[in-house]
């Protein structure tokens, strides 16, 4: 029976390849997670907090608008599971506003999409704005009958 020679690994070598195999992973993370700016300097939009509830007979979208003008306010469903939010705010904020010194810009929209998850009426959106949040009810569709023979 032949001999099979197992090729020996130093300590050295183990470890490289731990840290190659680690710098492999944390790149695919990276990318899988990467942050983006909550910003647009091309098209003067700052994406607000908008949060997404589901409840039993509807979903409920909330956006945080503060300094808009509420004759601006526009819902519209992009397709069947995407809503879309556009605001004008009252007057320009700029990135030193923010305490942001090392970049340039003025921002003047809101804008924001949300995922629904569910199926919804978009026929029968309505909206309530106070106080600076914006409130969207959805009503949710209802479900089918199958019928069985």
């Amino acid at each position: 029976m032949p001999e099979t020679r197992r090729r020996k690994f130093s300590l050295f070598d183990l470890v490289s390849d731990y840290i190659e195999n680690l710098e492999s992973l944390s790149e695919e993370m990276g990318r899988a997670f990467a942050e983006r700016p909550s910003w647009d300097t091309r098209t003067c939009c700052i994406e607000p907090l908008c949060s997404v509830f589901i409840v039993a007979d509807e979903v409920v979208v909330t956006a945080d608008l503060p300094n808009t003008k509420p004759d601006t306010i526009k819902v519209e469903p992009v397709n069947r599971d995407l809503l879309e939010i556009k605001a004008e705010m009252k007057r320009k904020i700029s990135f030193d506003e923010f305490g942001i010194t090392h970049r340039q810009g003025e921002f003047q929209f809101f804008r924001c999409q949300a995922r629904i998850p569910v199926p919804v009426d978009t026929k029968r959106i309505k909206t309530q704005f106070k106080r600076g949040i914006l409130e969207v009810h959805l009503p949710r569709k209802k479900s089918y009958r199958i019928r069985v023979e």
